[in-house]
């Protein structure tokens, strides 16, 4: 039913570019944050525990701009490809009913 609906109003596969994007933008998020919360951190014990929890985070966003890399909607070593794909996916939301 969501496919029927994406493509009625346009935006096809698009939707998938979105969450995968904003999957991205939060995944990037959370390490800045678990980094940020590990200098702050005294005892050793929430060290460790955050130094897990932050290298778990930075596999993730490895494992989601790898599959973004590979679907062609992310070009992170390609700024120009990156402009691009960004001025198409603006014209896109512009272009919606």
């Amino acid at each position: 039913m969501a496919g029927i609906l994406q493509n009625m109003i346009g935006m096809g596969g698009m939707t998938d570019q979105v969450v995968a994007m904003d999957l991205l933008i939060s995944a990037k998020s959370g390490v800045r944050n678990y980094a940020m919360a590990l200098t702050e951190t005294g005892t050793p014990e929430i060290k460790a525990t955050l130094t897990k929890q932050l290298e778990e985070a930075i596999d993730l966003h490895e494992k989601i701009s790898t599959y973004m890399i590979e679907q062609g909607w992310y070009h992170p070593w390609n700024v120009n490809e990156q402009i691009k794909l960004d001025q198409q996916n603006i014209q896109t939301a512009l272009n919606l009913p």
